[in-house]
């Protein structure tokens, strides 16, 4: 037990687990610098940006990170995707806390940043549920985290997926949910970027909400895919 003990602390502190959290932390600190900035600057500027623009910004910083950071970290960028990789069996448990506190770190820098040179705008962009109907977002985040996840799975782990395009897939999927969905729920789907705005500017409104639904969508996403997978035996 002892040596297993040690085997993980060594691994915890190691160069490439120190890498992969730093990635973790700059992948979701652009994300939601770029993100939750877009939705400032729209406000700033009097809706120059709109609101299919802010949709676009998501997706598109989503996609970029998954390119930029993909390679070191597999670009979770989302706590709710690194206890589903872990939870399927494709990442090691003693990774999942320093990932997830890396990227709530990230989130939380950028929305000090936006905070020091934007002002307090917009709610820093933070995500409530719409006239504070937290059932509604409750079911909608669920459902709107399932897709994104049933998404990254199908196209960044499974071998028969056409290699190099599951950054597109999945930031055109985090833009088009945000597009049609963002106004009611703010589509989060990423406890992460919830958590930054929420910390920073106070606002814990049904807050709990933008962790549940986005863990619980997230892992049914994986129970299907396991189905779909041959019990992931179709995987990398």
């Amino acid at each position: 037990m002892f040596k297993s003990v040690s085997k993980t602390a060594s691994s915890l502190f190691s160069p490439e687990c120190r890498r992969e959290a730093i990635a973790e932390f700059l992948g979701t600190f652009i994300l939601v610098f770029a993100g939750t900035g877009a939705v400032m600057v729209n406000k700033i500027s009097q809706g120059a940006i709109t609101h299919l623009g802010i949709s676009f910004v998501f997706g598109a910083v989503v996609a970029a990170m998954i390119y930029a950071t993909g390679h070191i970290s597999s670009a979770h960028l989302n706590p709710a995707v690194t206890l589903a990789f872990w939870t399927s069996g494709f990442f090691p448990k003693y990774k999942v806390l320093p990932y997830i506190l890396a990227q709530c770190a990230g989130a939380i820098a950028a929305s000090q940043l936006l905070l020091m040179t934007l002002g307090e705008v917009a709610n820093l962009g933070a995500t409530v549920p719409l006239n504070g109907n937290w059932l509604q977002s409750l079911i909608l985040e669920t459902v709107l985290t399932f897709i994104l996840m049933f998404v990254i799975l199908g196209s960044g782990l499974d071998r028969r997926a056409h290699i190099g395009f599951a950054g597109i897939a999945i930031g055109l999927t985090v833009a088009l949910e945000a597009a049609f969905m963002g106004p009611i729920t703010g589509a989060s789907m990423n406890p992460a970027r919830s958590i930054g705005p929420a910390l920073i500017g106070g606002i814990w409104e049904h807050h709990w909400v933008y962790w549940v639904a986005p863990i619980w969508g997230a892992q049914l996403a994986v129970a299907v895919y396991r189905e779909l997978s041959n019990g992931f035996r179709d995987f990398n």
